[in-house]
């Protein structure tokens, strides 16, 4: 702990000092001679705790020589935040602070001024400046703190983003790469199959039916693209698999365990087998249904990696208009299209919600700034969702009423209390669990709404929650 030092300053020691504080720049020589003579000195070598965070706070702390960083130890979602205290701290006069909300720590030696509560009514009659001086520390504090908070905010909102962007590239991108890297063995292999196969071939008569035959099963197969012969059930599926592979192996095929998986899934009938086998004798017939089955693997390899591809440029085209990124701060902006960008960055929270799009034909443009709306939306949603627990229904609808256009997000959830309603979008006021959130969502899409000249309410009850959004279509005629 910083002491009282063993021998006092001399008071022209101290005045010299305070001359050096910018808070106080303009006091004059009794002014500064009270301050003085009227303080507890305190000093310590680097390190030392000039305050501790929870205790409580009765002092004006004046660092004469110095500094002092805060660490604040509970700092919601954050393990730790560390940052420098103003040349005038502590508890200050119109301040409720009760207890300090962070230790203390002296950087290299330091000197301390304290002035007691008890003192601060005649320090304002004697010094009538402090007063203003007081309150502009006052809203300094409170703007620096609110920027902290806006800042840690905003960096777990974007951990979040990150988090789920990464899970949703991660299955294509996993999937494209092991389909890239089993592709070309594949195609090596289908390649030397292809040459065994011709060399059987006793005519070109037998060639051209086996080529008749691939054609057909090909179209047959395109044709079925997006239907199944086979039940989707796995245990059905498997039988299925194994009808095959009995197959195979009365007709002695080569290698039949690797040749069924491939048939079945690709629903190919036992009776285009047949036709096959009633074509080639059995030799033939093998290495014929190995190559075709190792085509169809090929294919199926290339369709995955362009499935993938597609849906990683799908994921990017997304984050690119969430962000509305390379475009001017103020847009023609479409909201559905806003409101599907938002929903594709939470897809890997709503696998197990249904959602529901009610948006009205040929909605208008709005004129807004993009980035901001889209804030808006991924609070709005990701709070829906934190209530259902990534369990429920949600209903997202768009209209347009005159010249406002409204946006409703609806959850099946427990609801918000009705005490607790009118307080939701008070700045650091939560109902979620402490160090899940900060409480500056709701109070973020009331500033960014009301920025655009528009208006944010909620109606909730038990296992119904909606927030409404209403923005002018046109900002100009807003004002």
């Amino acid at each position: 702990m910083a002491v009282a030092p063993a021998q006092p300053s001399p008071a022209e020691e101290i005045v010299s000092a305070l001359r050096t504080i910018p808070p106080l720049d303009g006091l004059d020589d009794p002014e500064f001679h009270w301050l003085a003579t009227h303080g507890t000195e305190r000093v310590g070598p680097d390190g030392a705790l000039i305050f501790r965070e929870d205790d409580g706070a009765s002092h004006m702390n004046i660092i004469l020589r110095g500094e002092v960083m805060a660490h604040r130890r509970k700092s919601g979602p954050f393990a730790r935040f560390v940052g420098r205290t103003s040349r005038v701290t502590g508890k200050l006069p119109y301040s409720r602070m009760r207890t300090w909300g962070a230790d203390g720590l002296s950087v290299g030696e330091v000197w301390v001024l304290d002035i007691h509560e008890s003192l601060f009514v005649e320090m304002l009659r004697v010094i009538p400046s402090m007063g203003q001086r007081c309150v502009s520390l006052l809203l300094d504090r409170v703007r620096d703190f609110t920027r902290m908070e806006e800042q840690a905010e905003k960096l777990l909102a974007l951990g979040k983003l990150a988090g789920n962007l990464s899970h949703e590239l991660n299955n294509p991108a996993s999937a494209a790469q092991r389909s890239a890297a089993s592709l070309s063995k594949e195609l090596r292999d289908t390649d030397e199959a292809k040459y065994r196969l011709g060399r059987l071939f006793r005519s070109e008569e037998e060639l051209e039916r086996y080529n008749v035959w691939v054609k057909s099963t090909r179209a047959h197969l395109h044709a079925l693209q997006g239907y199944s012969l086979i039940p989707n059930s796995p245990l059905e599926a498997s039988d299925y698999e194994e009808e095959i592979l009995r197959w195979l192996e009365e007709h002695h095929v080569a290698e039949p365990w690797t040749i069924a998986p491939t048939i079945a899934e690709a629903r190919m009938p036992v009776l285009m087998l047949d036709t096959l086998a009633d074509t080639l004798d059995e030799e033939t017939l093998s290495a014929a249904i190995a190559t075709f089955a190792s085509s169809l693997r090929v294919e199926r390899m290339a369709d995955t990696v362009v499935d993938s591809s597609d849906r990683i440029f799908e994921l990017i085209s997304a984050i690119r208009g969430y962000s509305f990124m390379d475009q001017a701060p103020v847009q023609d902006i479409d909201l559905p299209q806003t409101i599907e960008n938002t929903l594709a960055m939470f897809r890997s929270r709503t696998e197990r919600v249904e959602i529901h799009l009610e948006f009205e034909p040929e909605l208008p443009l709005v004129s807004a700034y993009g980035s901001e709306l889209n804030q808006v939306w991924s609070a709005l949603i990701e709070n829906a969702l934190d209530a259902m627990h990534d369990h429920g229904t949600l209903t997202i609808s768009i209209r347009a009423s005159g010249q406002m256009a409204i946006v409703e997000i609806r959850d099946d959830g427990p609801g918000i209390p009705e005490a607790l309603q009118s307080r939701i979008f008070e700045p650091f006021f939560t109902t979620k669990p402490i160090g899940t959130a900060m409480g500056l969502g709701l109070d973020t899409v009331q500033r960014i709404v009301s920025r655009h000249m528009g208006s944010v309410a909620v109606d909730s009850k038990p296992h119904f929650t909606c927030f409404q959004v209403r923005v002018p279509i046109n900002r100009l005629r807003a004002y």
